[in-house]
């Protein structure tokens, strides 16, 4: 009996120092973090079996399941229906997971799931989560904008974006420079229209200052960006009233040898 007990013992200690030793790991993930809709999108999961037989891949979406691969079934790969989530097969394998025809349902959380065979049947996860953006269908637009300004004058405009999810982020600038937040009024949002899209509107309120014409027009300009993968803008320049010249005044001599002196006046306030 105890040379039984000393038998299954060591089996086991074996079997825990083989499972420090060959510990399955994930080495990489890869899930972009915005994607634009109608695009597609690869996933990718990468692995370590360090000596072990591989069981299955899983890759879920807010915790249901869209696609399996386990190598000893025919086919080896099976997906399962699921809101916003195409998948491409004849792309997709233990390592990878092609998305086509993205949607704004596409966006969420998605998770890979490596599972070994026996003895250990170790099972490791990862997630990353991923943003579909519907883009705007044109540049931002500024309105309420005047041809000219003159020094003292209060400039008032909007910038309004173009329809998306989720709405643009504007930004502001004056002759190149972005604008002091003490100047912005917003941002606001429209009313959500079709799918949930969004118009996005900030104002830009300011004093015209002598300084805003020392490069010569006063140039305002627009920026909406969304992430890393949308900027637009839209920049209009202004021209600055010229001083008016002072009028001319013509004295005629009431003498017989009359003559024309043109004498400069003083402009009238």
């Amino acid at each position: 009996m105890d040379y039984y007990w000393r038998c299954w013992v060591f089996w086991h200690l074996c079997a825990i120092w083989n499972y420090g030793v060959n510990s399955l790991k994930l080495t990489t993930l890869h899930i972009e973090k915005h994607t634009v809709r109608g695009n597609n999108s690869l996933l990718e999961c990468r692995f370590d079996l360090e000596g072990e037989a591989l069981y299955s891949v899983k890759w879920y979406k807010d915790g249901h399941e869209f696609f399996r691969y386990i190598p000893k079934d025919y086919p080896s790969t099976q997906t399962f229906l699921l809101p916003g989530v195409k998948v491409d097969r004849r792309h997709s394998n233990e390592s990878q997971v092609l998305l086509t025809d993205l949607t704004l349902a596409s966006t969420g959380r998605y998770r890979c799931e490596v599972s070994a065979e026996a003895p250990s049947f170790q099972t490791v996860s990862e997630h990353g989560d991923m943003v579909t953006v519907a883009l705007p269908n044109e540049g931002p637009v500024i309105t309420g904008g005047r041809p000219r300004y003159q020094v003292g004058d209060k400039v008032k405009v909007n910038c309004t974006s173009g329809l998306s999810k989720p709405p643009a982020h504007l930004t502001w600038f004056i002759n190149g420079e972005q604008v002091n937040s003490s100047f912005l009024r917003g941002p606001f949002k429209s009313y959500p229209e079709e799918e949930g899209l969004e118009r996005a509107i900030l104002g830009l309120e300011f004093q015209v200052e002598p300084k805003h014409f020392k490069s010569g027009d006063l140039k305002l300009k627009c920026l909406a960006t969304i992430a890393t993968i949308y900027w637009n803008s839209n920049e209009e320049s202004v021209e600055g009233e010229k001083p008016q010249r002072a009028p001319v005044l013509e004295v005629k001599d009431t003498g017989h040898n009359s003559r024309a002196d043109r004498v400069q006046g003083q402009s009238l306030h």
